[in-house]
C-alpha cells in the first residue's frame, strides 16, 4: 500500500484530530482564547538519512521535521517531546551526536523537552511531537478564490543537493555548499508561521514536495489553483545541476521534499503587510485541481512505499 492509502485508511476509523477534522499539519485544540497545537513526525534513519548526514545534523532535523509542522498552522512552538528507537549497531558517539543535534535545534527554535522515551529498534527511529500555541489558527481548508498563493524562500535546493550526492555531481564548493545548506540543515519557518497566523487565509509546510502539497491545498479547500513557472523561486545552483542532470529545473522545485518552507495564500490587499522573504507564484480561483502555466499539474514529490519524486 502506499502512503496516501494508509492514511486514507485510518482516515475511515479515526475521524477528528482534537477539535479539527483530519487532515492538516497538525491537529488542535481550543483552550479558551487560544489554540494547543499538537503534531508528530517520524524520522527514520533507512529512508530520511543519507549517508553523509552527520549524527549532529539527524537530531537537528527531527526537531525541525515537527516545529515546521506547528509553523505551518500559524503557531508559536512551546514544547518538544520524542521516543529514540535504537538498534544495537548505533554506538555511543553516534547517540551523543544526535543529543547535541536536538540540543542545539532547541536552543536555535527556543523549544524546551518535555520528555522522552528509549527502547530497542530494527532502525534508529526518532520520533517526535511538537506542541505549539496560536490565537488564530491557519488550516488548508481556508483558500478562497481571490487569494494569492505564496512560498517563503526558494525551493528545489534540497533536491538538488540529493541529487548531487547521490549521483556524485562534480559541482563548484559553493554551489555544493549552497545546496547541502538545504538538504543537510533544512530550518522551519517558525517567525513567518506566526506572522502569517494573523494576515494569511490558509498554510501547509512544503515537507513532501511544492506540487503534491498544493493539491492537498486545493483539495481540502476546494478550490483550483493556477502556478506561474516563471514566478517559482529557483536559485542559480538548482538551475546549474538541473543543466547537468538534463532535468527540468522547474520539475525539481516542484517535486523537491524537505524544503519546509512554508506555502499560504493571501488576500492580495494583505500582502504588503508581510515582512520577510516570500515570492507570489499563483493565484486561487474556482474549479478544482492544481495548474501550471495552463496545464493540469500532477502531485510531483515524495511519498513513502511509492518513492516517487517526478513524473
Amino acid at each position: 500500500m502506499r502512503e496516501s492509502e494508509i492514511i486514507e485508511l485510518f482516515l475511515k476509523h479515526l475521524k477528528r484530530q482534537g477539535d479539527l477534522p483530519l487532515g492538516d499539519d497538525a491537529g488542535a485544540i481550543r483552550l479558551g482564547n487560544e489554540w494547543l497545537i499538537a503534531t508528530n513526525d517520524m524520522l527514520v534513519r533507512k529512508t530520511d538519512v543519507p549517508d553523509m548526514m552527520t549524527p549532529e545534523q539527524v537530531g537537528f532535523k527531527a526537531v525541525t521535521m515537527n516545529v515546521s509542522d506547528v509553523a505551518a498552522m500559524g503557531a508559536r512552538p512551546i514544547g518538544f517531546l520524542f521516543s529514540l528507537g535504537v538498534p544495537r549497531d548505533v554506538g555511543r558517539d553516534y547517540l551523543e551526536g544526535i543529543a547535541e543535534g536536538i540540543e542545539r535545534a532547541l536552543e536555535f527554535y527556543d523549544v524546551p523537552v518535555l520528555s522522552a522515551d528509549t527502547n530497542e529498534a530494527d532502525d534508529l527511529i526518532i520520533d517526535g511531537v511538537a506542541l505549539g500555541v496560536t490565537e488564530r489558527l491557519l488550516t488548508r481548508s481556508e483558500a478562497t478564490p481571490g487569494d494569492l498563493v505564496c512560498v517563503t524562500g526558494d525551493l528545489g535546493r534540497a533536491l538538488a543537493g540529493y541529487l548531487v550526492w547521490r549521483e556524485g555531481l562534480e559541482v563548484p564548493e559553493k554551489t555544493r555548499k549552497a545546496l547541502y545548506e538545504k538538504f543537510l540543515e533544512p530550518r522551519a519557518r517558525v517567525r513567518e508561521g506566526t506572522k502569517l497566523s494573523g494576515i494569511a487565509s490558509s498554510a501547509i509546510d512544503v515537507s513532501d514536495g511544492l506540487a503534491k502539497e498544493l493539491h492537498l491545498l486545493a483539495g481540502m479547500s476546494g478550490v483550483r489553483i493556477e502556478l506561474s513557472s516563471e514566478s517559482l523561486p529557483i536559485r542559480e545552483e538548482v538551475l546549474e545541476v538541473a543543466g547537468l542532470l538534463g532535468r527540468n529545473p522547474v520539475e525539481l522545485a516542484l517535486s523537491s521534499g524537505e524544503e519546509f518552507e512554508l506555502v499560504f495564500t493571501v488576500e492580495p490587499e494583505r500582502v504588503p503587510s508581510l515582512d520577510f522573504d516570500f515570492s507570489v507564484i499563483g493565484r486561487v480561483v474556482e474549479g478544482e485541481g492544481v495548474y501550471l502555466d495552463g496545464k493540469p499539474l500532477p502531485p510531483l514529490g515524495w511519498e513513502h512505499f511509492n518513492r516517487r519524486l517526478f513524473r
